[in-house]
């Protein structure tokens, strides 16, 4: 690909990256010239790339993530930021979930982010700078019907970005959270629904790369707290 020039090459850590909104961040940091460790499930899709190095990981398997993460900290001591995308729907009323489902859900969505922070924050803190860009939802803003434990997660994810900006900000470490509305992205493949079929009906995945590399590119002296992105025309569309 061709790569667009940018004068202070960067690592970073993407999860979810293989998919979606993470696949489409990875790209975008990659062609600005950006070295990316790209965590995910299923690279089968992807060649092989200059600045692009693979980890397959099941996010959601928490007793072996802190195996992972560690190897990466240990590899790559050197990464001075974080995209913290990865995360899973599934919508219903709470009778409608098994404690297993919201245990694997809770884990996707909330858990899985508070490792990966843990892991990176310290290497961050002693460099002196950096970034945690945290990919929210706009489920983090207002609860809604069928959406109780995706809320819940979302919500919590909420406060623990604005707590860990204050832990962070002292020591030169930025901490940013994106909510996107609905985004045309194979999210909603499992789903009962989707957004409607009009371009304004829903966000493109590379609009959260364009926010992502804003506050990428921003002085380092400003610090945007939270982003809501929102399409034009929100529309659900249930599928038969």
């Amino acid at each position: 690909m061709d790569k667009e020039s940018h004068a202070s090459p960067r690592k970073l850590l993407v999860t979810g990256a293989s998919h979606g909104i993470g696949a489409a961040i990875t790209r975008r940091l990659l062609n600005h010239g950006h070295q990316v460790v790209a965590v995910g499930r299923d690279f089968a899709s992807w060649s092989d790339e200059d600045g692009l190095e693979k980890r397959i990981v099941d996010l959601a398997s928490l007793d072996t993530l802190p195996k992972h993460l560690q190897e990466i900290t240990t590899d790559h001591p050197d990464m001075d930021g974080a995209i913290l995308n990865a995360g899973s729907g599934r919508f219903g009323n709470i009778e409608e979930f098994s404690y297993q489902q919201i245990s694997d859900l809770v884990a996707i969505n909330l858990l899985q982010h508070l490792y990966v922070a843990r892991a990176l924050v310290p290497l961050l803190k002693q460099s002196g700078h950096g970034d945690l860009v945290v990919i929210g939802s706009e489920a983090a803003l207002a609860g809604g019907r069928k959406g109780a434990v995706y809320s819940a997660c979302k919500f919590a994810l909420r406060g623990f970005t604005q707590s860990l900006r204050s832990e962070c900000s002292s020591r030169g470490v930025r901490v940013c959270l994106i909510n996107p509305g609905m985004v045309d992205t194979d999210f909603y493949h499992k789903l009962n629904f989707k957004p409607g079929e009009l371009a304004v009906n829903a966000l493109r995945a590379e609009d959260i790369a364009d926010t992502v590399m804003l506050v990428l590119r921003s002085h380092p002296g400003t610090v945007f707290d939270e982003i809501n992105l929102n399409p034009l025309k929100k529309v659900i569309q249930f599928k038969n």
